[in-house]
């Protein structure tokens, strides 16, 4: 009896024992199928995201063509659109019209440019000559060089500066100009960690949008009068380079924090394009 009794606790312990396991065994495989879903639905998402990014940007590649006749508009986008066999799905993708175009487009020369000086950098460091180690040289190149890559769309560009003026668009526009001038004088060897670092980029910019306005209206063979402007302008920026960065008089820890605040915006202009601080 007593036999009997301990062989039936350990059936049933057998089977209790059986069943915990068993039970434990199904609540993993319940949460492995949950985290395998909940893993599938983020990787879908971001698939969705990747699609929807890539064609947005062949749409707006595509509506550049059309700009020269419709302008920086929802019009030239919806040529784009149909120019690529997607007529009709672009409500919605693109909220801001005529200024998503621009703004890729302006993204889209930057990227161009940053290439171009990116090579030019890797073959100077290779063999520099004299007039590489010119700073000034170096900067006024590139910004002719991106300013050329807007000469295609000169008739239309006025609408293009109007449309990023606006308020909703002035964050935008500003980024890109930021990140536009700090990567000509990364590239041209500006690697200051004072009060320089800012002055220069500051001054760039408005060189470089004082230039483009004049460009505007110049008519001369290969806007040979801009470039001439151009070079004018930053001739007197050089002039006056030690009166712009006079810091010697500043405190140290008022220095620094002008130092980290100037920092810090051109970082948040790299942060509003999705743009990685890489260097």
């Amino acid at each position: 009896m007593a036999m009997s009794s301990i062989l039936l606790m350990r059936k049933g312990l057998s089977v209790n024992g059986f069943r915990r396991l068993w039970t434990c065994r199904v609540l993993l495989t319940d949460q492995s199928k949950n985290n395998q879903q909940q893993l599938n639905q983020e990787h879908s998402k971001e698939s969705e995201e990747e699609y929807e990014k890539s064609i947005k940007t062949k749409i707006l590649a595509a509506s550049l063509k059309y700009v020269h006749d419709l302008g920086w508009s929802q019009q030239a986008i919806s040529a784009g659109a149909e120019s690529v066999d997607y007529p009709g799905i672009i409500h919605g993708l693109f909220p801001n019209r005529g200024a998503d175009l621009v703004h890729y487009f302006y993204l889209t020369c930057n990227k161009e440019l940053n290439k171009i000086l990116e090579e030019k950098a890797l073959t100077v460091e290779k063999k520099p000559t004299k007039e590489t180690k010119i700073l000034e040289l170096q900067v006024r190149n590139a910004v002719e060089t991106r300013l050329r890559m807007v000469i295609p769309y000169k008739k239309t560009w006025p609408q293009a500066l109007a449309l990023m003026a606006l308020p909703p668009n002035v964050p935008m526009s500003l980024a890109n100009l930021l990140t536009l001038v700090d990567d000509i004088c990364y590239y041209a060897g500006d690697r200051s960690v004072d009060m320089n670092w800012y002055t220069r980029r500051v001054v760039l910019a408005g060189i470089y949008k004082t230039t483009e306005l004049y460009m505007l209206q110049d008519n001369s063979e290969d806007h040979q009068k801009t470039w001439n402007f151009l070079e004018r302008r930053i001739k007197d920026a050089t002039q006056i380079h030690t009166i712009l960065t006079t810091t010697s008089d500043m405190a140290l820890p008022d220095l620094n924090r002008a130092s980290e605040a100037a920092s810090a915006a051109f970082v948040t202009a790299r942060n509003i394009l999705g743009l990685n601080w890489n260097r």
